[in-house]
């Protein structure tokens, strides 16, 4: 039995999987200023008369990390920054205070030039007076050889904590890339780390012992102590989780977009010969350039519950949520108005929505606040409620078929890349879409139209991100470089930085000192 529980922007699904078979449901509204009670509640809900010791796992999607960072609730970060020659401070500046020490290795891995213990001092001095406790620590090509990052680590752990050392987020080369997700890392390392602790806490109290594991971008999952300790991992863990509902519930093996259209965005994917496009380098969040694997996906504030206003005679919606629908107490209108209005969502799904947003508006009181919202929009363009309605779930249509068609363009304007290799010459020419989200069956015809294209949706749509967050498995890169002439081996992932001979081949190994270790579980761990 697995649990999947994805936490998106408006609002939390869950499923239990037994035996290739959806047995429980729910979907609950995300109370943003209490991530951890959401899930919890939703939890609790999804596992009532369940017998907890046949959980196998759960999964979770959680939106903690990549919401501190696009809020800007980060933890305050001190950064160490051996930039060595080529490239100016000021490109790599980041976090509250920075210090840039002397010296430099090599890409070979050879220290050319050490640091000065006065300005790892004067680095202290810094932290403590701008009242930062985390620290991020990044060497240039400390990849292959982190021993400087480990010194001055040594150096400052008696007095700051998190630490979070360049050549641990990834064996990548870029320098840049990876002085910024060190950052990161460090900046939600609190942010998460008290929503897992929190999270572990409860299932404990309930007598649940299932292993927790937490979605990547790249659509794989990382145990919940790894997750801890690289929490920049779990940044956009939504979208992957959108995605791989979709595509365990749509597979194909042809060029498609796929969309998951929610309450507050519309996540945005496609698909080469049915294989996702992937990210070659890594993702960008906010405006940081990261080492971190992810799906490539684009995201546009454009959902069900967005604000929806008139601007020069014309709709406009999003990119903004203000609140519930005006339908069930919200502020201003939404294209969930306009679907009550042209009655296309039944009743069971107003009554979930009354009950689980406990606006107190009765059930009688939906259709007309509904009706009232479209009539004032529609008052200064001169259309009828009905009209207005049809208007603007025809804008949010083309809104995402215009956003899609510019995406194409700019991805057939660069090589294309997939999760499993580069595709030359290849161009994305989409053959029929996929779609997942709660206004998914509404938009469904629509898109036909606007697109000419076949779309699709799966049953249970409403709930494919928990799917895809509970069918995720675990997946993990590795990085080697073995340098016979200067006898040195690095796999920074697995923390392996060893003497090798000259003699040195992919088939062994060392681990530490003695013990020798096949290449081939190298491979297993990779895949």
């Amino acid at each position: 039995m697995i649990v999947g529980l994805d936490m998106g922007g408006t609002n939390i699904d869950g499923v239990i999987i037994q035996d290739g078979k959806i047995i429980r449901t729910v979907k609950n509204p995300t109370d943003r200023d209490n991530l951890f009670e959401s899930i919890w509640n939703s939890l609790e809900e999804l596992l009532a008369d369940i017998e907890k010791e046949k959980i196998n796992r759960i999964n979770l999607s959680t939106t903690v990390s990549t919401n501190a960072i696009v809020e800007n609730k980060t933890c305050p970060v001190g950064m160490i920054i051996q930039s060595g020659p080529g490239i100016p401070d000021s490109f790599l500046a980041c976090g509250n205070s920075n210090v840039f020490v002397s010296g430099y290795i090599d890409h070979r891995g050879k220290v050319i030039e050490r640091y000065k213990k006065a300005e790892i001092r004067r680095a202290i001095s810094n932290f403590k007076e701008a009242n930062v406790d985390s620290v991020a620590i990044v060497t240039k090509f400390s990849t292959r050889n982190p021993d400087l990052e480990k010194e001055i680590k040594n150096l400052l752990e008696k007095d700051f904590s998190p630490i979070t050392m360049g050549h641990t987020v990834s064996g990548k080369l870029n320098f840049p890339r990876r002085v910024f997700t060190s950052y990161l890392n460090s900046a939600v390392y609190n942010v998460f780390n008290n929503f897992s602790n929190n999270i572990k806490k409860s299932l404990e109290s309930k007598g649940i012992t299932a292993p927790v594991y937490l979605l990547k971008a790249d659509g794989g999952t990382m145990n919940i102590k790894t997750a801890e300790e690289k929490p920049v991992e779990t940044i956009l863990s939504g979208p992957a989780a959108s995605f791989m509902g979709i595509n365990a519930m749509l597979p194909v093996d042809k060029d498609a977009i796929l969309l998951d259209i929610g309450g507050t965005t519309t996540d945005i994917f496609f698909l080469a010969d049915g294989v996702p496009l992937f990210e070659p380098l890594g993702i960008k969040i906010d405006k940081y350039k990261t080492l971190v694997r992810s799906i490539y996906s684009q995201s546009i504030g454009l959902g069900g519950d967005s604000a929806v206003k008139l601007m020069e005679g014309r709709i406009k919606i999003g990119p903004e949520r203000k609140g519930n629908p005006y339908a069930f107490g919200g502020p201003v209108a939404t294209p969930t108005d306009a679907m009550i209005v042209l009655k296309q969502i039944d009743k069971d799904q107003i009554l979930k929505y009354i009950s689980n947003n406990q606006s107190g508006i009765k059930y009688g009181q939906v259709e007309k606040r509904a009706y009232k919202a479209m009539k004032e929009l529609g008052k200064d363009i001169k259309l009828s409620a009905k009209e207005t309605a049809h208007l603007i779930i025809d804008t949010m249509a083309h809104m995402i078929k215009s956003k899609v068609t510019e995406i194409i363009q700019e991805v057939n304007s660069k090589p294309v890349y997939t999760i499993e290799e580069f595709l030359y010459g290849k161009k994305i020419e989409p053959k029929l879409i996929n779609i997942i989200g709660g206004p998914a069956k509404v938009l469904q015809p629509i898109l036909i139209d606007k697109f000419n294209l076949p779309c699709y949706s799966p049953k249970n749509y409403q709930v494919a991100n928990a799917v895809g967050a509970a069918l995720a498995k675990p997946t993990a890169e590795i990085n080697m470089v073995a340098n016979t002439a200067q006898g040195l081996l690095s796999v920074p992932e697995m923390g392996i930085h060893e003497r090798i001979g000259r003699s040195f081949t992919l088939s062994w190994i060392p681990i530490s000192g003695t013990e020798r270790r096949p290449w081939a579980v190298l491979a297993t761990i990779k895949g």
